[in-house]
């Protein structure tokens, strides 16, 4: 299968588990961040979510992409549940990015983490 053939949650999974297993293909990431930064309002809260944990997991360095993701982020704000707005809230500081359309109330941050440990 071709990449430009994937899905948002074949892209997002993909780069999902190669950053999980700690392995950048480096090759394959250029071609999903394309895929991606053209496709990118086709993505649901979850795919974005864990497209931009992933990138920042490899120390991806384009920003474009954050920014995109971010920007998508911030239509689908009512969509993401409390995981996906801590994973970006620590992707977002991890990669040093300012989402100004995205709100992350720092309270319910630290009652996610409580209620995890």
């Amino acid at each position: 299968r071709q990449v430009g053939d994937f899905n948002p949650q074949n892209m997002a999974n993909t780069v999902w588990a190669f950053a999980t297993a700690g392995f950048a293909a480096r090759t394959l990431f250029e071609v999903i961040a394309t895929q991606a930064q053209r496709r990118v309002s086709g993505f649901n809260s979850q795919a974005v979510a864990n497209m931009a944990w992933a990138f920042a997991c490899v120390g991806w360095d384009r920003r474009q992409l954050f920014l995109e993701l971010g920007a998508t982020a911030a239509e689908r704000l009512l969509y993401l549940n409390e995981a996906e707005k801590s994973q970006l809230y620590l992707v977002a500081l991890y990669v040093r990015i300012e989402w100004p359309d995205l709100n992350f109330p720092l309270s319910s941050h630290l009652e996610s983490f409580k209620a995890a440990y």
